[in-house]
């Protein structure tokens, strides 16, 4: 196993049904040894896919991972309306579904920017309290809606039972996107109820769960000594234009001094390189670049 202080960088992990996100950071900092260890963007326990563990420094680069494009692969159960908005319910039938036809004619007008209201059940804060701590005392609190951005709904397939009627979607999003809030509105608009059956994130932070490792593989990996060849780069993940520096000119970007780039063209957030692999992020303007988020470089970057 690679040392503790060599690890940096993201492990595609696979997250199961059943455990917490934070259930998963555990296990990774178990197998590596670090306490340094944080996620991209959280799963519920009811959902499975691509969770982005991030190891080492890469914690610093959680919000430039969770803000990226997401997809998911989820079933939308029509005619049962749930307290949670997912099957942990309490259920509730409503009324029965109105034929496949005009069920998916209507799943267009959830694609678009619009504001959306999040779950009841949700870890959002508002004045200071988490909802889904205050729901479950009894006492919900309303948050504020917030806009989002769903790029496509597709239809993967559907399902009809005694009451209910699945849709299975291919679901394209921006990050910040509720999938159990578009499963519930979309009950409500149809006037039969609706919740997130089940959950499956197939990319995020540019993974996908083709690529995921499953938990125990990891376990495996780690017992074999092999841990740190699960440990993706960070720098690929960022999606941002290059930038590379000299020895010198590492050595001020890392301290946090600004670093004059002569000839250089472009503006805007650079993610930047030397020898020893990323130093961080880099806010480019006028040909002058200035640190924002650093690291010290290393070879697993």
């Amino acid at each position: 196993m690679s040392s503790p202080a060599a690890m940096l960088g993201v492990v595609n992990l696979d997250k199961p049904v059943g455990p917490t996100s934070h259930d998963m950071v555990d296990l990774v900092r178990r197998l590596t040894g670090m306490r340094r260890i944080g996620h991209a963007g959280t799963l519920d326990p009811l959902a499975s896919g691509v969770l982005p563990i991030l190891v080492g420094a890469a914690t610093r680069f959680s919000d430039d991972l969770t803000g990226g494009p997401k997809r998911y692969d989820a079933v939308i159960r029509l005619g049962i309306r749930s307290a949670t908005d997912d099957a942990q319910g309490p259920l509730e039938p409503v009324a029965p579904p109105p034929d496949l036809a005009t069920a998916t004619a209507d799943l267009a007008s959830f694609v678009g920017t619009f504001e959306q209201r999040p779950p009841a059940f949700s870890a959002r804060k508002t004045g200071g309290v988490i909802a889904h701590r205050a729901a479950r005392a009894g006492h919900p609190v309303e948050a504020p809606p917030r806009t989002v951005t769903v790029e496509s709904i597709d239809l993967l397939g559907s399902e009809r039972g005694d009451g209910w009627l699945d849709l299975r979607c291919d679901i394209r999003c921006g990050p910040g996107t509720y999938i159990r809030s578009i499963a519930r509105d979309f009950g409500d608009r149809l006037a039969c109820g609706g919740h997130l059956h089940a959950l499956r994130r197939t990319e995020a932070a540019g993974l996908r769960v083709n690529d995921a490792i499953a938990p125990d593989l990891l376990e495996k990996l780690a017992v074999a000594g092999r841990l740190g060849g699960a440990i993706l780069p960070l720098g690929p993940l960022l999606h941002l234009p290059e930038l590379r520096l000299d020895v010198e000119a590492a050595g001020r970007f890392v301290h946090g001094s600004a670093v004059q780039m002569r000839g250089t063209t472009g503006e805007g957030r650079h993610a930047v390189f030397a020898d020893g692999g990323l130093l961080g992020i880099g806010m480019l303007r006028d040909g002058l670049l200035e640190p924002r988020t650093v690291i010290e470089a290393t070879g697993a970057a």
